[in-house]
């Protein structure tokens, strides 16, 4: 059988039905379709479903993790019977290929419904599973003595405690202990796949085993002397807090939230509120409410996560002071904690600073928030360019936003901005500390399939991370009932942009508009426009290399691995709302700023030079270019004054002229207009 919405959908590509009919019916039939019944096999991202049989085991694969096998690790004893363990048994969702159908749709401009979102009961009526199939799932749980500790309404979890004993005997495995190859801990797991005696499809059976535990996106400062960090802000020690990211990224607005919610993903960590009041206190900032929601019975007292739950709330607050509420949703279980958020409908904008265990059903749950309009964040790692197969857990999912990090330069006290450099602290020392970034395991979106890779390293094949980024470096945090300090992260950045995003859902709730989603589709589709620097800062300075990483990756102009399209102007959102026209526009950026018409890439061997750096101008106007190097350090500045209309060359030989020879590396050369919006190239001096 197929679905009316289906023939809808072909009927839009056909051009058979006039504008307004379309978008009536396709609505109609998304908001009163009954949830079908029949063959729910489709592709699956994590896992693996075995096909529903009236009788037999049934294999669920992914919860023996992939390293015992490749790292040929021996089991050093096995989990006491009688030791409690709490499961979480997903469920696929039915109509996945109309689902993945609707979410193009509804984050695609010609569409009729676009950004026409469900609530949470026609997602589940439409896509969830069926109530059949959840309470067949209740009764193999009850029937094989294990005590239901949690349903939901979606029916995609089902939450089950026992003895190990008892799990052993339901699923068919033995759970065993390891020693963790890097982590200096053991690790428990089960010793195959489980399999069970139950006719439904299930989908995973997440909690058998801890090899990845949530580990938070922070990074403890290096220290306020050092020269390469400018101490800018406005904060103790010249951190950056407060209103400084207001004057970075949304200089003049308005808009502070007002109306809106920002969520947070907060493994077991908790916060106090005397550090959030004094944070804003010492900010000048209004107090806006902070609600714990706790989840798997966590008791919500501070864990060794507080400074990066507490950085995350004053990072929302800081750009977004007019908020409703932070709401704070902490536990155990990753799954049980997103499906938290997902039904929190009232909140339309997350973040996540934490690396952590995911699943399928995980997945499907940032399907369903990109289907109900609600934004997911998440930091892309701390740990630079991705080596191989090694890519933190969820970063690079293709239903959230990958949010990576740079080191923000101000004027004194966090006035203005003046630049950003990729954040990378390897140059600094620490190796292997800076923002995440490289090529993913799934297959490229169709969102990403415009970008030109042939500069950045990136793939045309696999999704590439990061999306964005904000400021990851020098940033104050109060935590920990009174203590503070001055650090880094692409945590510092993720709920920045939760909160960014507040500010253009608070503009288009007033000017009557629905609210955002996930907003990759339109970010990709800005950036590939005719005027991105318009609307993005280009952080084309720097690198996430590191040891294990030496040539990826660099920050070009454009997008690039490290900072994604780079950070936002205060453009943006109008941007995001379609004005893409207002504030500015092609002639009024082609006036102001020179255009970097062509600069080398390598400079051969034995020469190294001289570099040509050709450039014009729309009208007359001043010019400075610079040489800088990874980390962003003005080196050499080759012109700096003001040029007539047309086209223009500036020679640098790096080689052997007076006072400009540099040792072998990787430069940029960036070229500046009366607005300091900038045109990069990398260069490289090779030996």
């Amino acid at each position: 059988m197929v679905s009316s919405i289906v023939i809808c959908s072909a009927l839009t590509r056909m051009g058979q039905l006039k504008d307004h009919k379309l978008r009536q019916l396709r609505i109609t039939e998304m908001k009163s379709r009954i949830a079908l019944t029949g063959l729910l096999g489709v592709s699956l991202l994590f896992g693996g479903v075995a096909a529903a049989r009236s009788a037999g085991l049934q294999r669920i694969s992914g919860s023996v993790p992939e390293e015992i096998r490749t790292l040929g690790l021996q089991p050093v004893g096995r989990l006491p019977g009688s030791q409690i363990m709490s499961l979480a048994i997903g469920l696929p969702l039915r109509n996945q290929e109309d689902l993945d159908r609707f979410n193009d749709d509804v984050t695609n401009p010609t569409s009729p419904v676009f950004r026409h979102y469900l609530k949470a009961q026609e997602f589940n009526d439409a896509y969830g599973p069926t109530e059949q199939d959840y309470q067949s799932l209740i009764g193999f749980a009850r029937s094989n003595g294990l005590t239901v500790t949690g349903t939901y309404p979606n029916r995609m979890l089902l939450d089950v405690q026992g003895t190990v004993a008892t799990i052993e005997n339901a699923l068919h495995v033995q759970m065993l202990v390891y020693n963790h190859p890097t982590e200096g801990r053991t690790f428990y797991a089960s010793d195959t796949e489980p399999s069970i005696d139950l006719a439904t499809p299930v989908l995973d059976i997440a909690g058998l085993n801890n090899f990845v535990l949530p580990h938070p996106l922070i990074r403890p400062g290096i220290g306020s002397g050092d020269p390469a960090v400018p101490q800018a802000g406005s904060g103790p020690g010249g951190g950056y807090m407060g209103r400084d990211f207001r004057n970075a990224y949304v200089p003049g607005t308005p808009l502070t939230g007002t109306g809106q919610k920002v969520g947070l993903l907060e493994f077991d960590s908790g916060f106090y509120q005397s550090d959030i009041t004094y944070y804003e206190n010492l900010a000048g900032l209004p107090h806006v409410p902070v609600t714990a929601v706790l989840i798997d019975g966590y008791n919500g007292g501070p864990g060794n996560g507080n400074n990066e739950c507490s950085l995350d709330i004053e990072m929302a607050i800081a750009i977004a002071p007019g908020l409703d509420e932070v709401r704070v949703y902490e536990g155990s279980v990753t799954d049980d904690i997103l499906n938290a958020m997902l039904a929190d409908t009232s909140v339309k904008q997350f973040g996540a600073s934490w690396t952590y265990p995911i699943d399928g059903v995980s997945n499907q749950i940032w399907r369903a928030m990109a289907a109900q309009g609600q934004s997911y964040y998440n930091a892309a790692g701390d740990g630079d360019a991705y080596v191989g197969n090694a890519i933190p857990t969820p970063c690079d999912d293709p239903y959230l936003i990958s949010v990576g990090g740079t080191t923000l330069s101000m004027t004194t006290g966090g006035a203005v901005y003046t630049s950003e450099t990729v954040w990378n602290w390897t140059h600094r020392g620490q190796n292997g500390v800076g923002t995440g970034g490289g090529i993913g395991r799934y297959t490229l979106p169709t969102w990403q399939q415009g970008v030109d890779m042939s500069h950045n390293q990136g793939s045309t094949t696999h999704r590439d991370v990061p999306d964005i980024a904000m400021t990851a470096d020098n940033i104050y945090v109060r935590y920990a009932n009174g203590s503070n300090t001055n650090l880094g992260g692409t945590s510092c950045a993720t709920p920045l942009w939760a909160g960014f995003t507040a500010l253009v859902n608070q503009q288009a709730v007033a000017n009557g508009h629905p609210v955002m989603g996930f907003i990759n589709p339109a970010i990709y589709a800005i950036g590939l426009g005719d005027n991105p620097m318009c609307y993005f800062h280009d952080t084309s300075t720097g690198d996430n290399v590191w040891s294990q990483s030496q040539t990826k990756y660099y920050g070009v102009a454009g997008y690039d691995l490290c900072t994604g399209w780079g950070t936002p102007t205060v453009n943006l959102i109008d941007g995001l709302l379609g004005n893409l026209n207002n504030p500015c526009s092609p002639a009024d950026v082609s006036t102001d700023t020179p255009r970097m018409v062509s600069a080398p890439h390598v400079l051969p061997n034995p020469a190294r030079g001289p570099c040509n750096i050709t450039f014009d101008r729309a009208s007359s106007g001043p010019v400075r270019i610079t040489i800088l190097d990874v980390s962003g350090r003005v080196v050499r500045t080759l012109l700096d004054g003001s040029v007539s209309a047309g086209a223009h060359s500036v020679s640098w030989d790096g080689r052997n002229a007076s006072g400009m020879r540099l040792a072998d590396g990787v430069y940029v050369a960036r070229v500046e207009g009366r607005h300091d919006a900038t045109t990069q190239k990398v260069v490289i001096l090779t030996r």
